[in-house]
């Protein structure tokens, strides 16, 4: 049995249980994959709900045209829904959203305006503003605004919060999400609740997002909103979708904590998610205390990792942020202390150089002329010369040296000091921030890495 379009394949998206990063924990906890639907995420549930619903209000007319202001993935369901029916796409985002996520709307026939992030929702640059202003000059058009259409909600209610009840068998205890416009949790959280009084329902806010502020005080306190790196949740301002009746517990969680917490769950699950699911998941371990042997906590994991492959998955982004606890040449050096390197000139005797590895219990010495390094010597290729000719002892190194040692950056990684070490190469240099030549080799690397 064929479908008749992609988007008969949203929905009925598979619930996973985490076995390793969550051990901790007394309790089961599922994650509810969301980037198994057509568009990578959970919005394509809100997005196709919403033009139905705009559709029968007779508020888009055909080939007419979808306006909205997106971090990404509520622009993807919107574009595919506008393939399947014929309607064109402009959409407004922020420059802190990660590039991936617009080429891809404008991959699907969408167009993409990025807009400032560091501005007041009010501010005629904002994509809030944006979007409404494109919305009152184009014609047949029709801006969506996800925050305040609360068909975004009823799709959640009716989809999302049935499928989490049948496929754990009406034994989910708390639902955990990772909430922007309030859609999910307070759909989902409805539905769940009206099944069950006693299920707990948590929401994970970035700082620099005013939510858990308003949430726990009523007071929609502008102090709180602050520039934040974290990607589809948090809010300045609260949507209409929110109705704070069906939420129990709001908990912050850091933009490094949420990253890290992605990176682990693709490394330690095999679940390539988005920023979204690692701070969830990083939530539910601060919420830790909570929690009970019967639990069974659903994890909502919004999209796919691919968003961020730019972000959170590559590492010099990551390190720029200080997000990356790497080990470098530079901390290999730092934790044997003060060991000075050992080197030799060409003129030295191999003798020479056979007492000095024993001295120092080493296995690879530089060798320089002058300040220039022209070559090395090692224990492994002594031996064999050694065993071919006994009178090579008296020999000057110049008559038996090899190739010399790659020369590294200080701050190089350990990880990629390992790519220059082989067979025929044991060692690696690097000069300091006062021109001074350390040495590190494989024993140190393997030391380092099993630390």
């Amino acid at each position: 049995m064929w479908l008749n379009n992609v988007l008969e394949t949203i929905g009925n998206t598979p619930l996973i249980k985490l076995n390793k990063i969550t051990k901790q924990l007394p309790c089961t906890v599922l994650a509810k994959v969301e980037y198994f639907n057509p568009g990578n995420s959970i919005k394509d549930r809100m997005a196709v709900k919403m033009l139905e619903v705009a559709e029968q209000e007779g508020k888009i007319k055909p080939g007419g045209t979808i306006i909205e202001g997106t971090s990404g993935n509520t622009g993807m369901g919107l574009a595919l829904a506008a393939c399947v029916k014929g309607y064109k796409c402009i959409f407004t985002t922020t420059d802190k959203q990660s590039r991936e996520k617009a080429d891809i709307l404008k991959a699907v026939g969408a167009e993409v305006i990025v807009c400032p992030t560091n501005v007041e929702p009010e501010d005629p640059r904002s994509y809030y503003s944006v979007s409404k202003r494109l919305a009152s000059e184009v014609p047949n058009s029709w801006y969506v605004n996800q925050y305040d259409n609360l068909a975004n909600r009823l799709a959640h209610y009716e989809q999302t919060g049935p499928e989490i009840w049948e496929q754990t068998e009406g034994k989910v205890t708390h639902l955990v999400v990772a909430t922007g416009t309030g859609g999910t949790i307070v759909g989902a959280g409805k539905y769940l609740k009206e099944k069950n009084p006693n299920i707990k329902v948590w929401a994970i806010d970035s700082y620099g997002s005013l939510l858990k502020k308003y949430f726990d005080t009523g007071t929609l306190d502008q102090k709180e909103v602050y520039p934040y790196i974290s990607e589809g949740f948090g809010e300045d301002f609260v949507p209409a979708n929110y109705d704070m009746a069906y939420i129990d517990a709001f908990v912050k969680v850091t933009d490094k904590d949420g990253a890290v917490m992605a990176r682990r769950i693709a490394k330690e699950e095999g679940l390539f998610c988005g920023y979204s699911a690692g701070s969830c998941l990083q939530g539910l371990l601060q919420l830790k205390d909570e929690l009970k042997k019967d639990d069974v906590v659903v994890c909502i994991f919004h999209d796919h990792g691919s968003r961020y492959v730019g972000k959170v998955y590559n590492d010099e982004w990551m390190m720029e942020r200080g997000f990356l606890d790497v080990k470098t040449f530079k901390d290999i050096i730092n934790g044997r202390g003060t060991q000075n390197t050992q080197s030799l000139s060409p003129s030295h005797t191999v003798l020479e150089a056979i007492e000095l590895m024993r001295k120092y219990d080493i296995e690879n010495i530089p060798i320089f002329d002058g300040e220039n390094n022209v070559g090395a010597i090692s224990e492994s290729g002594l031996f064999n010369k050694i065993l071919n000719n006994a009178d090579v002892k008296s020999a000057s190194i110049e008559s038996v040296i090899e190739k010399p040692y790659p020369e590294v950056p200080f701050e190089t990684q350990v990880e990629r000091l390992s790519s220059f070490i082989n067979k025929e190469n044991g060692a690696v240099l690097s000069k300091d921030e006062s021109g001074i030549y350390h040495i590190v080799t494989k024993y140190d690397i393997i030391q380092s890495l099993s630390k």
